[in-house]
């Protein structure tokens, strides 16, 4: 039944990697798409771009937050001071290495693995 490409091969094996295709990446690609062509119209150093950018920021932020105080699965087994310290290691190489991020996600990264490797 795995060849059959009718509604009701809907348990078929391919189906989760298409369902994937079409609710996950396609709209993600749509809108990047429109982002790149109206992009090149947009003056960064209007209001709407500033406010765009603030947004931005603080959601990337909110989930950073979620990750260190409230994490879920696997992350949460890790005790708060280590993922803390890999948040703070993290931040003060970013600083450091002159705003390259991903000196500063090794960083994070490494810490997270050290803890592991002690215990």
């Amino acid at each position: 039944m795995s060849g059959d490409l009718s509604y009701y091969g809907i348990a078929a094996d391919w189906w989760p990697f298409a369902f994937i295709l079409l609710a996950g990446a396609l709209p993600t690609y749509v809108w990047r798409f429109l982002g790149v062509v109206s992009s090149g119209k947009l003056d960064e150093t209007s209001p709407v771009a500033s406010i765009s950018r603030t947004v931005a920021t603080a959601l990337v932020s909110a989930v950073i937050g979620q990750l260190v105080f409230y994490p879920s699965g696997s992350l949460a087994e890790i005790p708060f001071s280590i993922r803390a310290g890999a948040l703070a290691t993290a931040f003060a190489v970013y600083l450091v290495s002159q705003y390259r991020l991903w000196a500063a996600i090794l960083s994070a990264e490494l810490v997270i693995l050290g803890w592991f490797a002690l215990v």
